[in-house]
């Protein structure tokens, strides 16, 4: 059952969200080399900590760090590691969650440590672009299926593969809520937006085909053909005044 949230709460969805977007950036802001997974995922818990939130991802399902954070060809749910250090050319999705006061805030970001190859590069560029395509659909009137369209027309038009079974989903007094949000689909299908709704868009994207698999860990999802993968993510409210992005940072 879709969720329709009230400008009270989505207010409170805000707080959330802006703890997650910041506590995501403060650690994207660390991103270089020799720098470890797990130090990232160390600044995302203290920040969490501090704001008086709990960082949704820890212990969700057994998940067992406060973020996901995902180098390369790892797609998403990367588990931090203190082995595993960040190299220049390197692209790192970090994905965090807040829950604060009844509610959850879910965001993700590509960061490029140093420099990276320009195939790579270009697809951290264009999965950042069809984040914001899609986000451009989130209004009154428009289905599902116009976000999950303008994101796959955008990433294929580059030839980048459309990661099919990991997609959004509705997000609010729950991680994952319905709807459900695929990053592809048809233009005027799909369930209606209507004013209220809380949804979290997550463009995943491979630069070379779509096919994913899980590793052994039982959590980090890879692309079959090795390739690099970008994730980027925000949570947005749709309302009778068009999107309303809840999970911007405002750090200094």
């Amino acid at each position: 059952m879709v969720q329709i949230y009230t400008k009270s709460e989505i207010e409170k969805l805000r707080i959330a969200g802006r703890i997650a977007a910041n506590a995501l950036h403060s650690a994207g802001r660390a991103v270089k080399e020799g720098v470890t997974t797990l130090e990232l995922d160390n600044i995302i818990r203290r920040y969490i900590a501090l704001k008086g939130a709990k960082a949704s991802f820890y212990k969700y399902d057994g998940f067992p760090s406060s973020a996901c954070i995902s180098v390369n060809s790892k797609v998403i749910h990367g588990i931090p590691n203190k082995n595993e250090h960040l190299k220049n050319g390197d692209i790192v999705s970090i994905d965090v969650g807040a829950y604060i006061g009844g509610f959850h805030g879910d965001t993700a970001y590509t960061f490029i440590c140093g420099k990276a190859a320009p195939d790579v590069e270009k697809l951290v560029v264009e999965t950042k672009e069809a984040l914001r395509l899609g986000l451009s659909e989130c209004v009154v009137g428009n289905r599902i299926g116009d976000i999950g369209n303008a994101i796959q027309t955008h990433c294929e038009s580059f030839g980048f593969g459309v990661v099919r079974d990991y997609i959004g989903h509705g997000v609010g007094r729950q991680l994952h809520e319905s709807p459900e949000v695929p990053n592809f689909g048809k233009a005027g299908h799909g369930t209606r937006l209507i004013a209220g709704m809380v949804l979290a868009i997550e463009p995943m994207i491979n630069l070379s085909g779509e096919a994913v698999r899980k590793m052994p860990d039982g959590w980090t999802i890879v692309t079959k053909s090795g390739s690099a993968s970008a994730h980027f993510e925000h949570s947005v409210a749709i309302t009778e005044n068009g999107p309303d992005i809840l999970t911007l940072p405002d750090l200094d």
